[in-house]
């Protein structure tokens, strides 16, 4: 005991501050994150988007194999790539040209769904109090899944730990500078920039990203003297102001909110049209999201009567990590449904040990192909995800007015 004792005093006395001791750790994890990427992804240390068979292919755009095989054979679209099995493979860019060649032959169905005249973006905010909730791991499958589908697609990183940036292939402390975050679009002083500098193109055709470091924790900071000062554009209006200027390039828009109910989280919810609440099926974290919606109602009650925007398109709870043969989990989801009703999704995002090992590189489960998973633990959380997304999808095209 007094061996432990004199080892703390040693590590945190006066030879070395204890805020040293969590810089130095800090510094040094970020070195190996650093050297973890330049690993995973040579030879340039960026991330690329793997290509996908024709069956993957097929099914994104939504025709027959033997009817791609066709296209091919005609000559009509991109010309795959073939394995030395003979196997073809298409990238995203190919799939996306495939796309814009079947639309313009088309006889009404629509193979690029991108919005028409008078279909507003839609800007879907993910939000809780809860970490650990699966807020990021819920906004990067949503936005990747709409990217396959040929959406144009903004993903915004409002959360100061930047999971979302990092999935996407930048190391915040290293690739991300000094005013390029979303605090130079909504910042309050003469160094305020236009969102369209701050963009960054992704390695996946159709999605962008504005990414995040520790610099958003700045406007939670700034905020309160600005609103002292009553002389700036009000907070809750800065981030759909700093959006609006850029979304007639964009189909939707995803925003990773933090788990806090800050200014950055109210200027998204005053920016959205659509929410999406997530939710771990056990009681803390049910618990925890009352206090979310509890809290919200009354700060947005009086952001509403100061003039900000909140009409939503749909709120929809998405049940995360759920483990159908877990019980209580089971007995939640039922309580959740029989108050929410259709306000949750009816399909869950399954908890699967495919999006961790995917995680574990860095990637979401829609960069990884199936030869890297058993194809069972592969097909269950893909299957999975795809339905989450799907609904999703059909609750924009009914905001669009569509039916399909």
């Amino acid at each position: 005991m007094e061996k432990a004792v004199s080892q703390r005093i040693e590590t945190f006395g006066s030879k070395r501050p204890m805020t040293d001791v969590i810089a130095t750790d800090g510094a040094a994890l970020s070195a190996e994150l650093h050297a973890m990427r330049e690993a995973l992804f040579p030879p340039v240390s960026q991330k690329t988007l793997r290509s996908f068979s024709s069956v993957e292919s097929a099914k994104l755009i939504g025709i027959a194999d033997a009817y791609l095989r066709q296209l091919s054979i005609n000559g009509k679209g991109p010309r795959p790539t073939l394995s030395p099995g003979g196997r073809r493979y298409y990238t995203l860019e190919q799939i996306n040209e495939l796309r814009e060649v079947l639309d313009e032959n088309s006889k009404g169905k629509m193979y690029l769904p991108r919005r028409k005249e008078g279909e507003h973006c839609q800007v879907m905010a993910v939000v809780n109090f809860k970490g650990g909730s699966g807020k990021t791991t819920t906004a990067a499958h949503l936005a990747q899944y709409m990217a396959l589908q040929g959406y144009r697609v903004l993903a915004v990183d409002l959360d100061p730990q930047a999971s979302l940036t990092a999935l996407h292939g930048y190391q915040p402390e290293y690739d991300v500078g000094a005013n390029e975050t979303m605090y130079a679009a909504v910042r309050y002083d003469e160094h305020r920039r236009p969102i369209s500098e701050i963009i960054q193109h992704s390695y996946i055709p159709g999605l962008d990203l504005v990414p995040g470091n520790l610099e958003l924790m700045e406007y939670e900071h700034d905020t309160p003297r600005a609103l002292a000062e009553k002389n700036a554009e009000p907070f809750f209006g800065r981030v759909a102001t700093a959006l609006g200027s850029v979304a007639d390039q964009y189909d939707v828009m995803v925003l990773d909110c933090p788990p806090q109910l800050g200014f950055l989280t109210l200027g998204a919810l005053c920016a959205s049209t659509g929410l999406l609440i997530t939710v771990h099926p056990q009681m803390l974290d049910v618990m925890s999201m009352c206090q979310f919606l509890l809290m919200a109602s009354d700060i947005l009650g009086v952001v509403q009567e100061s003039g900000g925007n909140l009409d939503y398109d749909f709120i929809r709870y998405v049940v995360t990590r759920y483990e159908p043969s877990d019980g209580p989990q089971t007995q939640m989801v039922g309580f959740m449904r029989s108050l929410f009703r259709e306000r949750v999704l009816t399909n869950a995002m399954l908890k699967s040990t495919a999006i961790s090992d995917a995680g574990l590189s860095k990637q979401t489960l829609y960069e990884v192909g199936r030869e890297n998973f058993l194809k069972q633990t592969y097909d269950r959380a893909i299957e999975s995800l795809d339905a989450v997304n799907g609904e999703i999808e059909s609750l924009i095209k009914q905001a669009w007015g569509r039916s399909s």
